[in-house]
């Protein structure tokens, strides 16, 4: 590894040990958010365009670093933003922080594993520059793989960077718009008596049955253009 990785990967451990350290999981939870949604919404109305700005770098810079946190600042833009805008922004946050942490691995790990494996890797090299969008997608619509799993898998492949971006943005907008929608009905609970309203139950039930639908609409997708079943 070089000097530079070295660096990088050094900086990339100390923001993620700190993340750890000063246990900032504590401020993404949906309790917490819940209890400070008034303020949270007040900043947004008062600071439109800078409440945004640092909800996009915050995001983005999670997303890229890999920590824990992304389902609840999906919840938390729906709830403050609102569907439209929260799934705008979310999608293009979550998408250029995953493209970001498929960079990151890419520089610093796929020179290492293509050059030590990269015998072995010959025909899943070739799959990928041939059908590389289509796997990308299928994983990004099924989530049943976790988000920076993908980006670290795919960031040791061929697959292009623009390539990986559109096909994770396209793949990931049916799951971040179910979780936007799902966190504008959470924001707008002011008492217990709301939880049982029909358009929050319905969101939830989406959250569940979402993963099953995505599948089943891959399978179509895989048939109609020859790929077989996902399984």
């Amino acid at each position: 590894m070089k000097r530079n990785q070295i660096i990088l990967l050094g900086a990339i451990v100390v923001l993620v040990a700190l993340f750890f350290v000063f246990d900032l999981g504590r401020y993404l939870n949906l309790e917490y958010f819940q209890e400070q949604r008034s303020a949270v919404v007040g900043l947004y109305q008062e600071n439109t365009l800078l409440f945004i700005v640092a909800f996009m770098a915050i995001y983005i810079a999670m997303a890229a670093l890999s920590l824990p946190g992304a389902a609840i600042m999906t919840l938390a833009a729906g709830a403050v933003f609102g569907l439209p805008v929260g799934l705008v922004l979310v999608s293009f946050a979550s998408t250029i922080g995953a493209t970001l942490a498929c960079l990151l691995a890419r520089y610093l790990f796929r020179d290492a594993v293509q050059n030590r494996f990269g015998k072995y890797l010959g025909r899943i090299n070739e799959g990928v520059e041939k059908d590389g969008a289509f796997y990308l997608f299928a994983m990004r619509l099924v989530p049943a793989i976790p988000f920076f799993v993908i980006n670290l898998v795919m960031a040791l492949t061929p697959i292009r960077l623009w390539t990986f971006y559109w096909v994770s943005q396209i793949g990931m907008l049916a799951g971040t718009a179910v979780y936007v929608n799902a966190g504008k009905e959470i924001g707008q609970l002011e008492s217990l008596s709301g939880v049982l309203s029909p358009t929050l139950v319905i969101s939830f039930v989406l959250l569940g049955v979402f993963p099953f639908i995505a599948k089943q609409a891959l399978n179509l997708i895989s048939k109609r253009f020859g790929k077989g079943e996902t399984g």
